[in-house]
């Protein structure tokens, strides 16, 4: 612990407050700048662009009918009503995948259906629901259409040169369809996070193991795991290490060496975390960052950095180390991921009313689980979680969660809250 850290008036380190944590976990990610590779299009669904994509080509690259009908020169049906058709001789035929043979002449027409290329001096396309036939070779225009309706211009979806998609975006299903269709067979992405989890403690066993008296399972392990890989991460499990300081240093070290991340968490004794602080800070380079936050739950977190590798102890009480993971990890192995940020982090939310007062200490920022009540009028109730702030089943049941703002000491029943849903 570094002797020039504030202290409150008992002599205790003072606690970060969450945004000011984050921004200074940002700032100094911000100076690390992630890799990079080469990966087929098929392969790059839920990854992150590495590169700004221009497109090479304009899309469509012809002129398309978006509707079954009749290639015509659209002024041929000016006026044209029930009353008072237009009449059009058939002149020709578009054949799907083939460029139109001809010209389409003054009161002429050709039969076209949808995603047929337009014939040369036609300019919009007649749909059938408007026309009459009169014989095989005739039909009556019932209706008046404007020059380019019912047609996809060449270029009009993106046009040869200009931006497709920018670097940092995440490749969803339809941005592959987008990059399939201008002809991108290959895409720079960034790698993959890798992150290196380990779980701490002499009180700790294997999730699968049925714990000896005086022990618990680790549930932080498969917990932290599951949470990294739905982030698209690349996890390496390095087991439950034993509050020996020359061990934990080793594997942490070990751990640091070969990922973007390294997660421990256990430890729920000053001793244990008195020792994480000791290992961050001989890792070295800037090492600890942050050292306690005002948040309930998840105050004793420490985050460091270790030349390339941020470096995090969380809470050893299950929902507290999800709780750090929610509001800082996260955003790290996005960091790593190649998003872009600080730039909003999407994430479902629903406006719902408190069903009764809740009490919080000022200076701190406080997490509620909620379970939420659809109402017939108006907005969903959200009920607050019961239970001990460590108890792990409490967050299983909840289906979100709100904040309450340092700046508060409480909220009044049926005030409007905004609940992270949890998915």
């Amino acid at each position: 612990m570094k002797n020039n850290e504030p202290k409150d008036m008992l002599g205790r380190v003072k606690l970060t407050p969450v945004q000011e944590a984050k921004s200074t976990l940002l700032q100094a990610l911000s100076t690390i700048r992630p890799s990079s590779h080469s990966c087929s299009l098929a392969e790059s669904a839920g990854r992150i662009l590495a590169q700004d994509i221009l497109s090479p080509e304009d899309l469509p690259p012809n002129s398309r009918s978006t509707m079954d009908g009749f290639a015509i020169r659209a002024e041929d049906s000016f006026g044209a009503t029930n009353s008072m058709p237009a009449y059009l001789e058939i002149d020709g035929k578009v054949k799907m995948g083939v460029m139109p043979q001809g010209n389409v002449g003054k009161s002429k027409c050709f039969h076209i259906a949808t995603g047929g290329i337009i014939p040369d001096g036609s300019d919009a396309v007649m749909m059938f629901e408007h026309t009459i036939p009169i014989d095989e070779r005739m039909i009556e225009v019932v209706k008046s259409v404007g020059s380019g309706a019912n047609v996809i211009q060449c270029g009009e979806d993106i046009q040869k040169g200009s931006p497709a998609l920018s670097r940092g975006h995440l490749l969803r299903p339809q941005d592959l369809g987008l990059l399939a269709g201008i002809g991108i067979a290959e895409v720079e992405v960034f790698v993959k996070p890798r992150v290196g989890i380990l779980s701490t403690g002499d009180e700790i066993v294997h999730w699968e193991d049925s714990p000896p008296s005086g022990k618990i399972r680790d549930i932080n392990g498969i917990m932290l795991t599951a949470a990294c890989k739905k982030l698209g991460a690349e996890v390496t499990d390095y087991g439950i290490v034993t509050d020996n300081e020359d061990l934990f240093l080793t594997t942490v070290r070990r751990a640091a060496a070969g990922n973007d991340v390294v997660l421990f968490s256990g430890g729920s004794s000053v001793g244990m975390r008195d020792l994480g602080e000791k290992v961050i800070e001989k890792l070295g380079n800037p090492g600890i960052i942050v050292h306690g936050v005002a948040l309930k739950p998840g105050k004793p977190v420490l985050i460091g950095l270790c030349h390339k590798t941020a470096v995090f102890g969380l809470p050893g009480h299950p929902v507290s180390a999800m709780v750090c993971f929610e509001i800082f990890v996260h955003s790290t192995i996005k960091h790593f991921a190649g998003l872009r940020l600080p730039e909003p982090e999407f994430q479902p939310t629903v406006r719902a009313k408190l069903d009764r007062n809740l009490n919080s200490a000022a200076g701190r920022l406080d997490l509620i689980r909620v379970q939420l009540q659809k109402q017939k009028n108006g907005l969903p109730t959200a009920t607050p979680v019961q239970g001990r702030s460590g108890a792990i089943s409490t967050l299983a049941r909840a289906q979100g969660y709100f904040f309450i703002s340092e700046t508060s000491q409480g909220l009044n029943k049926n005030t409007e809250v905004e609940v992270h849903l949890l998915t």
